[in-house]
């Protein structure tokens, strides 16, 4: 029996065999990134956070938590709920890897996606 996971990585990195279906969570393409060089499979940029969310936050270590909290509320609305759903359609037939541009993946809209997939 294979183990489903779902893991954040950087979209930087290269991919993995074990990486399955990888998801973009950003709204904004990555910085100096081609499409090739990215490997996706899906981007679902309406499951990222708010502008105003992203910007009060700023990847602030310290805000983190509320961070989190904040983007768990912004997960309930409609556009954002759907693409969450199709993330668990996605984390139940396989390894999903949500990919982030964020030097911190561990602080990001993905580790707060990851969570919430892996409960």
């Amino acid at each position: 029996m294979s183990e489903r996971q779902v893991q954040v990585r950087r979209v930087y990195d290269d991919p993995e065999p074990a990486d399955g279906s990888r998801v973009l969570v950003d709204r904004l393409w990555p910085r100096g990134l081609s499409k090739d060089r990215a490997h996706l499979d899906d981007w679902l940029k309406q499951i990222s956070p708010s502008t105003e969310l992203r910007k009060w936050y700023a990847h602030d270590p310290d805000r983190y938590g509320e961070f989190a909290k904040r983007y768990r509320a912004e997960l309930e609305e409609p556009e954002r709920a759907e693409a969450l759903d199709h993330l668990r359609a996605l984390s139940k037939k396989g390894s999903l890897t949500l990919l982030t541009a964020t030097k911190r993946s561990d602080i990001s809209e993905a580790a707060v996606l990851a969570d919430l997939l892996s409960s």
